[in-house]
């Protein structure tokens, strides 16, 4: 069994990826909805988060656990790896593409305040971008994930908050946006259309799935089945996007799990 947990639902659009490459493999998903958003909490707040949901899915009969949230990744990847004994798999804004494909020399990023601060971040961006003549804009992508919790992925408020947030990148010239956050992915139709061509949307989620099927060596077949758990419960508008993601899967439901 895989497992995946994110701050919300927005880890989702990285096990569409991962089922991609995995479709006959069981999945179990924690949504971590009581404490979304990560993005302004304590380090040592998500650290403890992430803990006590890696031995939920470890006790669940997780192999392999992929922490599908890049905020929880910068807070406590490291952590996670030095206490359970399964391998993780970690994000982290894909900023080595995007810096090695520029033309122009300026890449954008919109990801969580707590994703900026992370070691991995700027182990990458120290590495790829020394010596070479690149400019990065960080911006912060206050009230999207609340989006997309939401359900408000194509809102009147969420499109004026991408424009917001994307044109000052494409002004400065911009020619690649990356997403630094799991739940940004399901803004891309609203996103792509800010862009209007001129900027390339990159998005981390493959990436991570092929390290994830690296990882696995799955003692059986399972059936494609999804476990998805929430310490919360969803608005009206996530249960629709839940339903539109996990539409053709065989999946069950289970919120307010207290951790």
């Amino acid at each position: 069994m895989i497992g995946i947990f994110d701050s919300g639902i927005g880890g989702l659009s990285v096990w569409q990826k991962v089922f991609e490459l995995l479709p006959e493999e069981d999945y179990v998903y924690f949504a971590d909805s009581r404490y979304c958003p990560y993005g302004l909490k304590t380090d040592d707040f998500i650290a403890g988060r992430a803990q006590r949901i890696a031995q939920f899915l470890a006790d669940k009969g997780a192999d392999v656990i992929i922490v599908a949230c890049n905020t929880a990744t910068a807070a406590a990847i490291d952590t996670l790896r030095n206490g359970f004994s399964i391998p993780f798999v970690g994000m982290e804004p894909a900023i080595k593409p995007a810096i090695l494909e520029t033309k122009t020399g300026v890449v954008g990023v919109l990801a969580t305040a707590v994703t900026f601060t992370g070691r991995l971040y700027h182990n990458t961006l120290a590495q790829y971008t020394a010596g070479e003549d690149i400019e990065v804009i960080e911006q912060v992508g206050y009230g999207l994930v609340e989006a997309v919790e939401q359900g408000k992925v194509d809102a009147p408020e969420t499109v004026e908050l991408l424009h917001s947030y994307i044109d000052p990148m494409l002004e400065a010239g911009a020619d690649h946006i990356v997403l630094g956050c799991t739940h940004y992915p399901f803004l891309t139709a609203e996103i792509e259309k800010i862009v209007a061509g001129r900027a390339s949307v990159v998005n981390p989620a493959g990436a991570v799935a092929r390290q994830a099927a690296k990882l696995y060596h799955p003692v059986r077949k399972g059936s494609g089945r999804l476990e998805f758990y929430s310490s919360g419960t969803f608005t009206a508008g996530a249960g629709n996007l839940i339903g539109s993601v996990c539409k053709g899967h065989t999946y069950c439901l289970n919120s307010n799990i207290i951790l």
